[in-house]
């Protein structure tokens, strides 16, 4: 018998693209629950997401890493007011200080002003991480208090001892910099941490709903025990 899916990524996979978004003023209304995913260009973010949205399509990364200026906006069902953000990599784009200073300007504003805003998942190329930009993105959430998860991204690059050594390395870093985030290990290419990342998820989002039959909420529970 095939194992019965996660719901949250029963409803991930319901994930349709809504709207991009330059700056915080023309984001969609700043109601319900949505949940961010950062990080530097070539860290892997838009195949997170499409891994789990269980589309090949969905987040499309560009061909020049780095020249994504805009907040993407992703709705998880017709009707909800739950939604994923794909917010500007950062890195490698050949543009002008002055350009990269603004889109920094409008990613600190979304950060800091968008209510509906319940948690961050930072990602971070396994073998480079906690860059001066991902101190940055924790920075910002800490001052506002909010939730981050950081995701080691292609830990298929490494074997699982040296894999494990850095997630442990990555927890006590972020203990030292006083840094409050959780941190997993993920691999897009194996689909290896998408019942772990899901069940964060589930959580910012109040995923499923207590409305929703016991049988899926123990289910989910069991995947945390």
């Amino acid at each position: 018998m095939s194992q019965a899916l996660h719901p949250v990524l029963a409803l991930t996979g319901r994930a349709s693209f809504q709207i991009s978004s330059p700056t915080l003023a023309l984001c969609p209304p700043d109601t319900g629950l949505e949940v961010a995913f950062a990080g530097r260009s070539n860290a892997g973010k838009s195949s997170c997401i499409n891994t789990l949205a269980r589309q090949k399509q969905l987040a499309r990364a560009s061909k020049t890493p780095g020249r994504t200026q805009l907040i993407n906006f992703f709705t998880l069902e017709e009707g909800d007011q739950r939604r994923l953000v794909d917010l500007p990599g950062y890195g490698y784009a050949r543009v002008s200080h002055e350009t990269k200073d603004e889109w920094q300007r409008h990613l600190g504003e979304y950060l800091q002003g968008r209510g509906s805003l319940s948690g961050l998942v930072l990602l971070m190329d396994i073998r480079h991480p906690l860059t001066d930009f991902d101190q940055n993105m924790l920075s910002w959430a800490a001052r506002r208090n909010l939730a981050v998860h950081c995701v080691l991204t292609k830990s298929d690059k490494l074997n699982r001892g040296p894999g494990m050594n850095a997630l442990q390395a990555v927890k006590k870093d972020l203990k030292t910099l006083g840094f409050n985030a959780s941190v997993q290990l993920f691999s897009s290419l194996k689909v290896t941490g998408l019942e772990e990342l899901a069940d964060k998820l589930g959580e910012w989002l109040q995923y499923p709903p207590p409305e929703v039959p016991g049988d899926l909420t123990v289910e989910a529970k069991a995947r945390q025990a």
